[in-house]
């Protein structure tokens, strides 16, 4: 066969998969409906009804999964307004939906999609953490504001007042904000699925702040952070050591495995996050770090180590290792030797001994933190803390120097005090020598 009879047979295979792609059940489902639906141009006359000049128009929608169009009366501006200025506002209002700028897809139930495309389909390639919040927010916040809206009902007037409303509420800027990024997210996943042109969310602006706040990242002393360790049981008193000492996510100290151990060094590339499984956080987080030899020896000595654990009235002893296999874990579940779950060490044994210490308030995060605090207070270099605690952004690293206070504005504030202090001085004393004597 000739090059021409390659080609044809070529060009033929080609347009087979396209037909065939293109009678599938879902692959051009949203060409089809553009191409079903046939969009005329709609002028229709504005009229006054009672204290409003309305319109009638015609808009797609989606009911029990069928398109349909129906007619819907909607609110122009007031009635006092003149004709010709309504007749350039319902001009602007049809503008989008007679030029083409409006998607069929943007009839499409904001609810329903979030529930059946956003979060089965966007939301599940993100960390099992990261799942957890966005689902709180659309259940607790977008749901109800949003749910039974179309997605083109969401327009940037829309999101202003609600966003306006949400900032009179006890929610922080902090909470307003992850609202904000959650309701982006999902408008940007409806962009790339062609059921929205543009994202009505763009150029939105929160309310300021009441007044600047600077959140203190909660830390520990070393002091504390000793104290802390004496009254674990083990193997949580290694983890929280070598989070500290190390610097590690509890994501990544619970998916340490033994072929990551080295003499002087632990390699991160690989998360679990109360099963979820996968890469580190970013590329700078997939990294092999440099570790002291004591984190080391720690890590190690866990495999001579046999716990007791109290089961009624008998006591039962395990071995903290079960497996010391290159793939096997390195900190594991005592009973059944499987991947720890972070939350439930937290609650059961480091809240409980932190709070008998005074402190309350520590978390996985605030370990993480305090080693970076401890770097820093030794004088590191920024970039070395940055390159240390695996930042992808130095802005991250810098968050934590900004809630210190430099050694350099504490010595100059003292020289402050004591220049005032010695022209204090030095002024009673001259009124005291001029006084006359008794």
């Amino acid at each position: 066969m000739g090059h021409l009879g390659h080609h044809l047979l070529d060009a033929a295979a080609h347009s087979a998969i396209v037909v065939s792609e293109a009678n599938s059940g879902t692959a051009g489902l949203l060409e089809r409906l553009e191409q079903v639906a046939r969009r005329r141009f709609q002028n229709p006359k504005p009229f006054r009804r009672g204290f409003w000049w309305i319109i009638q128009v015609r808009r797609d929608e989606f009911i029990d999964g069928k398109l349909t169009r129906k007619n819907r009366w909607e609110r122009l501006a007031p009635a006092s307004m003149s004709e010709r200025e309504v007749l350039k506002i319902a001009a602007e209002r049809l503008r989008d939906l007679n030029q083409g700028l409006e998607n069929i897809g943007s009839a499409t139930n904001f609810a329903h999609y979030t529930e059946n495309t956003y979060i089965p389909v966007a939301l599940r390639k993100m960390a099992k953490s990261t799942q957890d919040r966005h689902e709180g927010v659309v259940r607790n916040y977008l749901k109800p504001a949003f749910g039974k809206l179309a997605l083109r009902d969401l327009t940037p007037m829309t999101l202003d007042r609600y966003f306006a409303r949400l900032s009179e509420s006890a929610l922080s800027l902090e909470s307003l904000d992850k609202v904000r990024d959650v309701l982006a997210s999902i408008l940007k996943r409806a962009i790339r699925h062609r059921l929205l042109v543009k994202n009505p969310i763009e150029g939105l602006e929160l309310p300021r702040a009441a007044r600047g706040r600077i959140t203190q990242k909660p830390i520990i002393s070393y002091e504390q952070c000793e104290q802390l360790l004496a009254s674990l049981p083990e193997p949580y008193a290694t983890m929280v050591y070598v989070a500290i000492w190390a610097g590690l996510r509890v994501s990544e100290l619970i998916a340490l495995r033994w072929e990551d151990v080295h003499a002087d060094a632990l390699t991160i590339d690989e998360r679990c996050c109360r099963g979820d499984w996968g890469a580190p956080k970013s590329n700078a987080s997939n990294a092999t770090i440099g570790v002291d030899v004591e984190v080391i020896e720690r890590i190690c000595r866990l495999k001579n180590l046999t716990v007791e654990v109290k089961a009624g009235r008998a006591t039962r002893r395990y071995k903290v290792v079960k497996a010391d296999g290159p793939k096997d874990l390195v900190f594991q579940s005592i009973k059944d030797g499987r991947p720890m779950r972070d939350n439930a060490i937290l609650s059961r044994f480091i809240k409980p001994a932190a709070r008998k210490l005074g402190l309350p308030f520590v978390n996985w995060k605030c370990l993480r933190t305090s080693r970076a605090t401890w770097l820093i207070q030794a004088g590191a270099n920024p970039k070395d803390v940055q390159g240390l605690m695996r930042h992808s952004r130095i802005s991250t690293t810098m968050d934590i120097y900004a809630q210190m206070v430099p050694d350099s504005q504490r010595q100059a504030i003292a020289k402050v005090t004591a220049m005032v202090a010695a022209q204090r001085a030095e002024k009673e004393l001259l009124a005291l020598t001029a006084s006359p004597d008794d």
